[in-house]
Order: structure tokens, then C-alpha cells, then sequence
């Protein structure tokens, strides 16, 4: 019984420490995300609108 108890303690530890690097990741693509001032984003977005265009209809990256 105690060794089966042991593998559950293991278990939440480690369901623990992935919740908390999955929210470490979250919060440093939140961050970088939000690096970007609004004229940035138009700007990127107007090039990789002009990039599609310019590709023929049949061909998707």
C-alpha cells in the first residue's frame, strides 16, 4: 500500500511541475506577443498579405 501511494505523490508532483511550466511558457509568449507595438503588427501583416498574394493559387506553405 505504501509503495502505491508513493507512485501517486510521484505522479501529482509531476502533474504539478508540468502545470507550472506550460503557464512559464504561456507567460513568455504572452510577453512577447505584447512587445510589439501596433504599427509593427499592421506592417507585418501587410507583408505577409502582400507575400500571399504574390504566390500562385494552387500553392499553400
Amino acid at each position: 500500500m505504501r509503495q502505491r501511494m508513493r507512485w501517486w505523490k510521484v505522479l501529482g508532483l509531476a502533474g504539478l511541475a508540468g502545470v507550472a511550466a506550460t503557464g512559464v511558457v504561456i507567460a513568455r509568449a504572452e510577453r512577447r506577443r505584447r512587445a510589439y507595438t501596433p504599427e509593427e503588427i499592421r506592417a507585418r501583416l501587410r507583408d505577409r498579405h502582400a507575400e500571399a498574394a504574390a504566390r500562385p493559387a494552387g500553392d499553400s506553405p
